[in-house]
Protein backbone atom coordinates (compact mmCIF):
# COMPACT_ATOMS: atom_id res chain seq x y z
CA UNK A 1 0.00 0.00 0.00
CA UNK A 2 2.71 2.21 0.96
CA UNK A 3 4.38 1.68 -2.45
CA UNK A 4 1.51 2.59 -3.92
CA UNK A 5 1.14 5.77 -2.82
CA UNK A 6 4.83 7.01 -3.61
CA UNK A 7 3.95 5.51 -7.06
CA UNK A 8 0.69 8.23 -7.27
CA UNK A 9 2.48 10.76 -5.60
CA UNK A 10 5.25 10.34 -8.30
CA UNK A 11 3.14 10.15 -11.02
CA UNK A 12 1.28 13.93 -9.34
CA UNK A 13 5.02 15.11 -9.25
CA UNK A 14 5.87 14.00 -13.29
CA UNK A 15 2.49 15.39 -14.34
CA UNK A 16 3.23 18.86 -12.71
CA UNK A 17 6.94 19.22 -13.72
CA UNK A 18 5.67 18.52 -16.57
CA UNK A 19 2.63 21.07 -17.15
CA UNK A 20 4.31 23.78 -15.63
CA UNK A 21 7.20 23.24 -17.99
CA UNK A 22 10.00 22.40 -15.40
CA UNK A 23 10.82 19.80 -17.03
CA UNK A 24 11.68 21.74 -20.76
CA UNK A 25 15.18 22.01 -22.00
CA UNK A 26 14.45 25.40 -23.35
CA UNK A 27 12.94 26.52 -19.76
CA UNK A 28 16.23 25.48 -18.40
CA UNK A 29 18.15 27.29 -21.18
CA UNK A 30 16.15 30.66 -20.12
CA UNK A 31 16.93 29.96 -16.91
CA UNK A 32 20.84 29.75 -16.79
CA UNK A 33 20.92 33.13 -19.30
CA UNK A 34 19.09 34.71 -17.16
CA UNK A 35 16.01 35.55 -19.57
CA UNK A 36 13.28 34.09 -18.04
CA UNK A 37 11.99 34.38 -14.70
CA UNK A 38 9.48 31.47 -15.06
CA UNK A 39 12.04 28.93 -13.34
CA UNK A 40 13.11 30.62 -10.90
CA UNK A 41 9.62 31.33 -9.47
CA UNK A 42 9.20 27.81 -9.43
CA UNK A 43 12.46 26.85 -8.01
CA UNK A 44 11.39 29.90 -4.86
CA UNK A 45 7.63 29.13 -4.27
CA UNK A 46 9.20 25.54 -4.15
CA UNK A 47 11.92 26.71 -1.36
CA UNK A 48 9.46 29.05 0.32
CA UNK A 49 6.74 26.18 0.39
CA UNK A 50 9.38 23.97 1.88
CA UNK A 51 10.53 26.00 4.64
CA UNK A 52 7.73 26.77 6.09
CA UNK A 53 6.59 22.95 6.03
CA UNK A 54 9.62 21.96 7.65
CA UNK A 55 8.95 24.96 10.04
CA UNK A 56 5.29 23.46 10.84
CA UNK A 57 6.57 19.44 11.06
CA UNK A 58 9.15 20.72 13.47
CA UNK A 59 6.92 22.94 15.63
CA UNK A 60 4.09 20.88 15.82
CA UNK A 61 6.07 17.43 15.77
CA UNK A 62 3.78 16.26 13.16
CA UNK A 63 3.58 12.75 12.33
CA UNK A 64 3.86 10.82 9.07
CA UNK A 65 0.27 9.10 7.29
CA UNK A 66 1.44 6.22 9.07
CA UNK A 67 1.44 7.80 12.45
CA UNK A 68 5.45 7.64 12.66
CA UNK A 69 7.14 10.81 14.07
CA UNK A 70 8.47 12.72 11.68
CA UNK A 71 12.34 13.21 12.40
CA UNK A 72 14.64 15.73 11.16
CA UNK A 73 18.32 15.55 11.64
CA UNK A 74 20.27 19.16 11.74
CA UNK A 75 22.81 19.54 9.00
CA UNK A 76 26.17 20.13 9.53
CA UNK A 77 26.83 23.59 8.98
CA UNK A 78 30.06 23.77 6.29
CA UNK A 79 30.62 26.40 3.41
CA UNK A 80 32.78 24.13 1.49
CA UNK A 81 31.06 20.97 0.92
CA UNK A 82 27.72 22.63 0.06
CA UNK A 83 29.68 25.45 -2.23
CA UNK A 84 31.72 22.04 -3.79
CA UNK A 85 27.97 20.09 -4.30
CA UNK A 86 26.34 22.99 -5.46
CA UNK A 87 28.48 23.37 -8.32
CA UNK A 88 28.85 20.34 -9.58
CA UNK A 89 25.05 19.35 -9.14
CA UNK A 90 25.19 22.86 -11.32
CA UNK A 91 27.40 21.93 -13.93
CA UNK A 92 25.25 18.56 -14.34
CA UNK A 93 22.13 20.18 -14.81
CA UNK A 94 23.23 22.75 -17.06
CA UNK A 95 25.39 20.19 -19.19
CA UNK A 96 22.32 17.99 -19.35
CA UNK A 97 19.39 20.32 -19.19
CA UNK A 98 17.61 18.55 -16.22
CA UNK A 99 17.82 17.81 -12.76
CA UNK A 100 17.03 14.48 -10.98
CA UNK A 101 13.66 15.44 -10.73
CA UNK A 102 12.17 16.15 -14.47
CA UNK A 103 14.90 13.35 -15.71
CA UNK A 104 12.20 11.06 -15.03
CA UNK A 105 9.29 13.08 -16.30
CA UNK A 106 10.92 13.99 -19.63
CA UNK A 107 11.82 9.91 -19.78
CA UNK A 108 7.89 9.28 -18.77
CA UNK A 109 6.95 11.99 -21.93
CA UNK A 110 8.99 10.11 -23.75
CA UNK A 111 12.70 11.76 -24.65
CA UNK A 112 14.32 8.60 -24.58
CA UNK A 113 18.07 10.01 -25.07
CA UNK A 114 17.32 11.09 -21.48
CA UNK A 115 18.37 7.57 -20.86
CA UNK A 116 21.78 8.62 -20.98
CA UNK A 117 21.49 11.18 -18.58
CA UNK A 118 19.44 9.03 -16.21
CA UNK A 119 22.74 6.47 -16.84
CA UNK A 120 25.03 8.59 -15.66
CA UNK A 121 23.42 10.19 -12.86
CA UNK A 122 22.91 6.55 -11.45
CA UNK A 123 26.58 6.07 -11.67
CA UNK A 124 27.70 9.55 -10.02
CA UNK A 125 25.25 8.47 -7.11
CA UNK A 126 26.85 5.23 -6.90
CA UNK A 127 30.25 6.43 -7.44
CA UNK A 128 29.39 8.77 -4.09
CA UNK A 129 28.45 5.82 -2.02
CA UNK A 130 31.15 4.12 -3.03
CA UNK A 131 33.75 6.78 -2.25
CA UNK A 132 32.05 8.85 0.59
CA UNK A 133 34.46 7.92 3.50
CA UNK A 134 37.49 8.70 2.00
CA UNK A 135 36.12 12.23 0.32
CA UNK A 136 36.24 15.09 2.46
CA UNK A 137 33.33 16.54 3.96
Amino acid sequence: MQTLIYFIIGIVFGITMFKSEAASWFRIYEMFQFQSFHMYGIIGSALVFGVIIIQLIKRFQLKSIFGEPIIIADKEKSFKRYAYGGVIFGLGWALSGACPGPMFTLLGAGFFPILVVIFFAVLGTWSYGRLQNRLPH
